[in-house]
């Protein structure tokens, strides 16, 4: 029942951030399927109100019965009410759960609330492969709520000796379209997607998800010191969310972006000799704070290599293409290094063949261990 919950989680994952996704299966004691349901869109019904609503649908009583949710019920008056007292009202005898909710408001209070209330409730280890499975859907939510900061991915496509364009800047396109379809999928997750001005300068680009459906389009963030984003660019889209941190202080330049839709921040360095340049872990925490738990980084060379150096990505998301460029731009432009005890070490997460391409999820080890 756990397994069938956690599917109804995934169907929401593009739907309900910045809450988490959540699946839930209501069980008869003798075992029938009352009713499921998962998370709706940000303030609509969590997973708990859902099954239980779809069980009143089906003309069935959930009362004696189980409820099987991949995470901790909420117990407080957020944007919705709390789906303990749901449960409890619905006069549920038991609640198997995957995993306790890292929120502070939450965590271990709706088992409380639900025990208090005489409900018996059962959480799988967290070592458990489904309470593993639940978190990992919820990846960026877990961040957000424990480290105060997003989970960073970053997006890179290259060729298999790692180059990202040809010598002369044409990199269009080194992986296929399989691959280009696949990273608008892993777009359509995120809460925000990162670019930085140049990028924005050099393609214009609109960095929103067109390939796959998508019942919302992340927000945009730009980091641009210099404040030099064009306010003809094609990313101010309606509805959409843009922020752009910047390390100069120019009133007019920014009351016009504004104007475009866009939020301008200010984030300087605080470091002798980054007083020019955008502080981008004083970015993750503001961001953070704007709610946003997964950010997808799509930049270029150098904006990746500042992520890296500052030991700021979570996740590596690399599409590689069964060709060999030799000359030409790398994924990421940081160090030099002198020895390779130095260099930034990973652990692969995970490798599939997406059309004739790969790719590949690597962490720093660890990293998801917070």
């Amino acid at each position: 029942m756990i397994e069938q919950a956690i599917q109804l989680a995934h169907l929401a994952r593009l739907m309900t951030p910045p809450n988490p996704a959540v699946g839930c299966v209501v069980v008869s004691s003798t075992g029938q399927l009352l009713g499921q349901g998962h998370t709706q869109h940000t303030g609509g019904p969590h997973a708990e109100v859902m099954a239980l609503r779809d069980a009143a649908e089906r003309g069935h009583s959930v009362a004696g019965a189980t409820a099987y949710v991949t995470l901790e019920p909420c117990s407080h008056h957020g944007r919705t009410g709390p789906c303990c007292d749901a449960l409890i009202a619905a006069g549920l005898k038991m609640v198997v759960a995957s995993i306790a909710d890292p929120n502070p408001r939450v965590s271990g209070q709706g088992f409380a609330r639900l025990r208090a209330a005489g409900v018996e409730v059962e959480v799988l280890p967290p070592d458990d492969p489904l309470a593993i499975e639940s978190r990992e859907i919820n990846i960026g939510f877990f961040s957000r709520m424990i480290r105060k900061t997003p989970w960073v991915r970053l997006k890179m496509a290259a060729s298999l000796d790692g180059k990202s364009a040809l010598d002369n800047g044409v990199s269009q396109w080194i992986t296929s379209e399989a691959a280009r379809t696949d990273g608008h999928a892993w777009r359509a997750r995120a809460c925000a997607v990162v670019t930085g001005i140049g990028t924005v300068l050099a393609d214009n680009p609109r960095l929103d998800v067109r390939l796959v459906e998508t019942p919302r389009q992340p927000h945009l963030v730009i980091v641009d010191s210099r404040l030099e984003t064009p306010l003809d660019a094609q990313l101010f889209i309606a509805g959409r969310a843009c922020y752009i941190y910047t390390a100069t202080q120019n009133d007019s330049k920014k009351a016009a972006l504004e104007a475009r839709g866009a939020t301008v921040i200010y984030r300087p360095g605080v470091a002798p000799g980054t007083e020019h340049k955008v502080d981008l872990a004083a970015m993750l925490r503001d961001l953070a704070a704007r709610e946003i738990n997964e950010l997808h980084v799509e930049a270029g060379h150098k904006l990746n290599g500042s992520f890296i150096r500052e030991g700021l990505v979570d996740e590596f998301l690399v599409y590689l293409a069964p060709m060999l460029i030799g000359l030409g731009s790398g994924m990421a432009h940081f160090g030099p290094i002198t020895q390779l005890s130095d260099a930034v070490k990973l652990r692969f997460h995970r490798i599939e063949a997406i059309g004739p391409d790969l790719r590949i999820l690597a962490r720093p080890p660890g990293r998801e261990a917070f």
